[in-house]
C-alpha cells in the first residue's frame, strides 16, 4: 500500500512538471497572437537582444535542472520499488546496516559542485556581456526614475519628458541598423526594480544611485512591464509599457511631443485651465510652456497622448479622467495624490482642460 502511494505522489509530481513546461508554448501563442498589444510578459519569447541572452542562459539552467529532476525521481522509485515491504516475514528481518560509503559521498558532494560552478561561469558571462556592451552611435538614451508609484521619463537629448510609458524605436539584427536604447535608472524615493520580461532582465532603481540597463526590440508593439522590487501600498499599480514603433512612427511621435499643447481660448476647457492654476496642481505636476513646474508628480504636457492613467491603473478615457481629479484615492488607493475636495463644477472644468492636453 506504502509502495503504490509513493508511485501516485510521484505521478502528481510529474504532472505537475508536466503541466508546468505546456503553459509555456500557451503564452508563447497569446503573446504573438496579441497582434501589437502583448499581453503575456512572456519571458521565454524574448524579443530583444539582452532578454535573448538571459533567454539562452536560462534554458541551460533548465535543462541541467530537468536532468537532476529525472535522475533523482528515478532513483527515488528504484529505491520505493526495490525496498518496498514484500509480506510479514520483512517484520522480523533486520536490513542491511550499511555505515557510508566513501564514493557515494564523494559523488554527491562532487557533482553538486560541479554543477554549481558550470551555473557560475554561465551566469557571469551572460550578465558581463549585458553590462559591458558597448552602445552604437546613435543609441537613444533615456532617463527613467521610478517615483511611488510611478515612472517618470526624460529623453534628454530630445528634450521630451512623459511617464509611464516609454516609446522606442525598433532594432534591426543588422549591424548597421542597430538602434538599441540606453536607459539610465535612478529612483525619486525607495528601492524600485525596473522588469520588462520580453526585453531586458530586472534592474534596480536604488536612490541615490545611477544604474544602467539597455534593450534592443526586434519587433513592434507594446509590451508591459511592471516595478519588480517591493516599493510600498500600490507597487503592484507600478505598472510600464514600452511601445515599440518603426523608425518613421518614432520621429512622428517625437515631433508630436515636441509641440506645445494650444491653450483652451473659452467655454469648459478654459475655466479649466484658470482653475488648474488657481489651485494645487501646479506644485506638484508640470505643463511646458505654463507657469506649472511641479516635479512631484508626472508631467501632463501630453497627458492626453498617453494609454493609461495612474501608471497603468485604469485605461485613460474621459470617465477616468474625471474619476481620477474627482478623488484619485477611489482608482488608486494610497497613492500620492490627495482627494483635492473639489465641486462637482471644478471636476468637470479641470477635466475639459486636461482632455486638451495632447
Amino acid at each position: 500500500m506504502n509502495f503504490w502511494r509513493s508511485i501516485r505522489g510521484c505521478c502528481r509530481g510529474l504532472q505537475v512538471a508536466v503541466f508546468c513546461l505546456a503553459i509555456v508554448p500557451a503564452a508563447r501563442g497569446v503573446a504573438t497572437d496579441g497582434g501589437t498589444m502583448r499581453p503575456v510578459a512572456d519571458m521565454f519569447q524574448p524579443l530583444s537582444r539582452p532578454a535573448e541572452m538571459i533567454h539562452e542562459s536560462a534554458l541551460l539552467v533548465l535543462a541541467i535542472t530537468a536532468g537532476i529532476f529525472v535522475v533523482v525521481t528515478a532513483m527515488l522509485i528504484f529505491v520505493v520499488w526495490k525496498f518496498r515491504r514484500k509480506g510479514d516475514e520483512d517484520d522480523l528481518k533486520e536490513p542491511p546496516q550499511i555505515y557510508g560509503s566513501t564514493h557515494i559521498e564523494l559523488a554527491w558532494t562532487v557533482i553538486p559542485i560541479l554543477i554549481t560552478f558550470v551555473l557560475i561561469l554561465v551566469t557571469s558571462r551572460t550578465i558581463g556581456e549585458i553590462q559591458n556592451a558597448r552602445m552604437p552611435e546613435g543609441a537613444l538614451k533615456v532617463r527613467l526614475v521610478g517615483h511611488q508609484w510611478w515612472w517618470e521619463v526624460h529623453y534628454p537629448d530630445l528634450g521630451i519628458i512623459s511617464a509611464n510609458e516609454l516609446h522606442v524605436p525598433v532594432s534591426s539584427r543588422g549591424s548597421g541598423k542597430r538602434r538599441p536604447t540606453e536607459i539610465v535608472l535612478e529612483s525619486a524615493d525607495v528601492i524600485h526594480s525596473f522588469w520588462v520580461p520580453q526585453l531586458a532582465g530586472k534592474t534596480d532603481l536604488v536612490p541615490n544611485k545611477r544604474n544602467e540597463t539597455w534593450i534592443e526590440p526586434f519587433a513592434t508593439g507594446t509590451y508591459f512591464g511592471n516595478c519588480a522590487e517591493y516599493c510600498g501600498t500600490q507597487h503592484a499599480n507600478m505598472l510600464l509599457r514600452v511601445i515599440v514603433e518603426e523608425p518613421e512612427d518614432f520621429e512622428k511621435w517625437v515631433s508630436g511631443m515636441k509641440r506645445p499643447p494650444v491653450a483652451p481660448s473659452g467655454g469648459l476647457a478654459a475655466q479649466g485651465r484658470t482653475a488648474f492654476y488657481g489651485k494645487s496642481c501646479v506644485n506638484c505636476h508640470r505643463v511646458d510652456g505654463t507657469a506649472a513646474k511641479g516635479v512631484f508628480g508626472p508631467d501632463l504636457t501630453k497627458l492626453m497622448t498617453r494609454q493609461t492613467i495612474g501608471a497603468g491603473v485604469a485605461p485613460l478615457t474621459p470617465e477616468n479622467l474625471r474619476a481620477w481629479v474627482r478623488d484619485p484615492q477611489n482608482l488608486k488607493t494610497g497613492c500620492l495624490m490627495p482627494d483635492m475636495k473639489l465641486a462637482d463644477s471644478e471636476v468637470d472644468s479641470i477635466t475639459a482642460y486636461l482632455l486638451t492636453l495632447q
